[in-house]
């Protein structure tokens, strides 16, 4: 899987993926620091990227209908939580979820909980 790592998560995230076996690029390193949603969006898509991020935004159906995008995965924990506790949740986490888990799906990440908004198939797509 490949991934682009908001920056509102630890930098250490891409690693942790990387060392799952996953592609894994972090916004601030590849010229999207400060970058809008948007932006990210756009650059996960052009890529074939999940969007892994703590940003709860990514989660509006609205703007990111499910089945037009290559994975949304959202973190969400208490802001008191270690870089080490969140890296430990997401390496869990990616050991489970398979390649149908993320696309064109929303994955919510939380304490003790794994959530995903399915795109329905039909047969016209």
């Amino acid at each position: 899987m490949k991934f682009l790592i908001d920056e509102d998560m630890p930098r250490s995230t891409a690693a942790v993926l990387r060392a799952a076996g996953h592609e894994a690029r972090d916004v601030r390193d590849c010229g999207l620091r400060g970058a809008s949603d948007k932006e990210v969006f756009d650059s996960a898509q052009q890529s074939g990227a999940v969007v892994l991020t703590g940003d709860l935004g990514f989660g509006n159906l609205h703007k990111y209908p499910l089945g037009t995008h290559n994975g949304l995965f959202i973190a969400h924990f208490p802001n008191e939580i270690s870089t080490e506790e969140l890296n430990r949740h997401v390496a869990e986490a990616i050991k489970v979820l398979t390649e149908a888990d993320y696309g064109g799906n929303l994955i919510i990440l939380e304490p003790g909980k794994i959530r995903i908004r399915r795109h329905i198939r039909t047969r016209e797509t």
